[in-house]
């Protein structure tokens, strides 16, 4: 028995050890990737096929086989056109790198877009009026900005009250921010093609989602009718936030965004540290 191991290991070096290291990575990358998309209950579905096509084969069912065979067969080309949603945030994802960050914010600017946010959407919140307002991230949203009308102004909630207020020409679109400005108004979104989301939430809903499910964006919703605050990320949506969770999710992404300096995180963190502390004494 030792001798077998021995003469299984006798070859196994340094860069095998890379090797594995390596794919198992991307395998449990991918997987996770897949988890936080759709893509989970596509990829149960090509497991299905390839335990249906194996089975038939070893019970020699030539018919049910030749029919799975054939589904494999194409199942490349098939999954390219099925995936290409989850395909393109995965290339987006693998484009993405401290080093091609075009902005970058001091403590103050962050801050100041926080609050201007927050302020904003407790507005639109309480007075019930619709609102979507999209933060870009590493993902250029110039295309989408092109859709609407370039603003190019400092981010200010006077700003987003003025865009959002129901008689705008601005109101039924997204607000595009892009670092402490406003870069565009009345956007047009993409929508998303999830099936399982709520047949209650519109459109408005559906954009913010979608625009977060081909991109890295942070889009923030508020309902025209209910005045519900919701946030989009990673292709998920959450709903019924509060003003402080609105402003601790925004702190943690600008902090999640800016370059590893660590004077500036520490001053971040302090800065998210003392608003967690006022809100609790509240």
């Amino acid at each position: 028995m030792g001798q077998v191991i021995s003469s299984l290991f006798s070859g196994f070096g340094i860069t095998d050890v890379i090797d594995i290291a390596i794919v198992s990575f991307l395998i449990y990358k991918l997987l996770g990737f897949i988890r936080s998309t759709r893509a989970e209950q596509l990829a149960k579905g090509l497991v299905v096929v390839v335990v249906a096509a194996f089975l038939s084969d070893l019970l020699n069912l030539y018919i049910v086989n030749w029919i799975f065979t054939g589904i494999l067969n194409v199942g490349i080309v098939a999954l390219v056109v099925v995936f290409q949603p989850e395909l393109r945030r995965g290339l987006e994802y693998l484009g993405r790198g401290k080093f091609t960050r075009q902005f970058s914010l001091r403590q103050e600017e962050i801050s100041d877009n926080v609050d201007a946010i927050v302020s904003a959407v407790e507005y639109f919140a309480a007075r019930k009026e619709g609102a979507i307002i999209v933060i870009e991230r590493e993902t250029a949203l110039q295309d989408i900005a092109d859709t609407g009308t370039i603003v190019d102004a400092k981010l200010s909630t006077p700003l987003l009250e003025n865009i959002f207020y129901k008689g705008s020409p601005l109101h039924d679109g997204a607000a595009i921010v892009r670092s402490d400005r406003v870069l565009a108004a009345g956007c047009v979104l993409p929508l998303t093609q999830n099936q399982n989301l709520s047949k209650d939430l519109g459109t408005r809903h559906r954009a913010g989602l979608g625009i977060s499910e081909v991109s890295d964006a942070v889009s923030i919703i508020v309902s025209e009718e209910t005045g519900i605050i919701s946030m989009a990320a990673d292709g998920r949506l959450s709903r019924f936030l509060d003003i402080k969770s609105i402003e601790k999710q925004l702190f943690n992404m600008y902090i999640s965004d800016q370059p590893d300096d660590d004077r500036l995180m520490t001053k971040l963190r302090n800065l998210l540290r003392r608003k967690d502390n006022e809100s609790e004494a509240d």
